[in-house]
């Protein structure tokens, strides 16, 4: 598939990542499973590689390369560390709000910063009390004079720990149109974290609690206008959140692939190598043609993304077939690696707790078919890659 949807500027960024992350990430992953803490200098000094700002312009000192390279980014990244791709997932999430809701000047202000590694950003949407549904939400901001107050709780915010400016949607006043999205520095009074609670997978990744007591921030953070809150959230888990997370599953999907390949070539039984028995040639190839799958879907969502042609059905696909298919063969190898699965001197195991931190964020596989069956029955309302088309072709070649 290499060089269908890819330029060969796009193979030489992935040569680049990969390089890096196997110099500087792969060493530091036992630590990360050990310590099971927030990589602070990690986070910063792949920030400081320019990746966040992949699809930030080149006028704001971003690399200007679009979604197919941001999905090589995140995938190469997550091949040897599920954490640190979820960490720039999580990041470039928060640039699209900038991108598409900022005014000139907080572009200005933010997008060199982010693109430089100086800043790190968040989104906060989800409250314990509405998970998933937008619209329950009761984090709210009141306007008083030339500032917001806003009071509330957010959860499984990305980056919590690490991030520098708080991207978060509060209520402003009811229904779909009281919702708003603001910039919220993290050092405001105010604005203080929970604590990090330990999880399953994803070890040195940070997805906490924010919290916000009567923090005053400026009109002037205001994303948007008042209102444009849902739409903020929706383009954003769409455009971004669904492909990024899908990137973080596909480079899972990958590194459970390859080390399932490098164990049944140097385990023999009965004096063959186990890629000899007939059942494991059958499950890795089984794992073979879902990693295949899951790498096209998502990578003719992305250039469909950057061509500027409607593919919010495709995005949705590409979450959905990555989630499910990176948890299919990482159970599929651990079956494989037997016994051996079980221990942590081998890290098929901790590719399978990783894989499961991709199935709720973006919405479930639940939400991906009900919003796939829309597509199927004629009823979806509109598309946000028509909304925010931004083709960027012109500028890979």
């Amino acid at each position: 598939m290499h060089g269908y949807f890819t330029t060969e500027h796009d193979e030489e960024l992935r040569e680049q990542v990969r390089a890096f992350a196997e110099a500087h990430v792969r060493p530091r992953v036992p630590e990360m499973e050990t310590a099971r803490s927030v990589q602070h200098d990690l986070s910063r000094l792949i920030a400081r590689q320019g990746w966040i700002g992949v699809t930030i312009d080149a006028r704001y000192g971003g690399l200007g390369l679009g979604h197919v390279a941001k999905t090589i980014v995140i995938e190469e990244l997550a091949r040897v560390s599920g954490a640190m791709g979820a960490m720039a997932q999580a990041s470039q999430l928060r640039v699209a709000k900038l991108i598409h809701f900022g005014s000139p000047e907080q572009k200005k202000t933010w997008l060199p910063a982010i693109a430089g590694g100086d800043v790190l950003p968040t989104i906060a949407v989800t409250e314990l009390s509405s998970g998933g549904h937008v619209l329950g939400m009761e984090a709210s901001a009141r306007r008083e004079g030339d500032s917001y107050v806003i009071n509330g709780r957010k959860v499984h915010v990305g980056n919590s720990h690490v991030g520098d400016l708080h991207g978060i949607v509060v209520r402003t006043g009811p229904g779909s149109g009281g919702l708003s999205a603001f910039l919220v520095e993290a050092d405001r009074p105010g604005c203080s974290l929970g604590d990090l609670r330990p999880t399953m997978g994803l070890h040195g990744f940070g997805f906490g609690e924010l919290h916000f007591e009567d923090c005053r921030v400026p009109a002037a953070n205001l994303l948007g206008r008042e209102g444009d809150g849902l739409k903020a959230a929706y383009s954003s888990s769409t455009l971004y959140g669904r492909p990024n997370l899908a990137a973080v599953a596909l480079g899972i999907h990958r590194a459970v692939v390859e080390e399932t390949a490098a164990f049944v070539s140097e385990r023999h039984r009965y004096g063959k190598a186990l890629s000899a028995l007939p059942t494991v040639k059958r499950k890795l190839g089984q794992m073979q043609s879902r990693l295949m799958t899951a790498r096209l879907t998502l990578y003719h969502a992305a250039d469909l993304l950057d061509r500027g042609l409607p593919c919010d059905a495709e995005l949705m696909n590409a979450k959905l077939i990555n989630a499910e298919y990176a948890l299919d063969s990482a159970r599929t190898a651990m079956e494989v690696h037997a016994a051996c699965a079980l221990f942590t001197d081998r890290p098929v195991e901790r590719y399978l707790r990783d894989a499961h931190h991709i199935y709720a964020p973006a919405g479930t596989s639940d939400i991906q078919l009900l919003r796939l069956a829309e597509v199927a029955l004629g009823t979806s309302r509109g598309q946000w890659s028509e909304l925010f088309a931004t083709p960027v072709v012109a500028s890979q070649t």
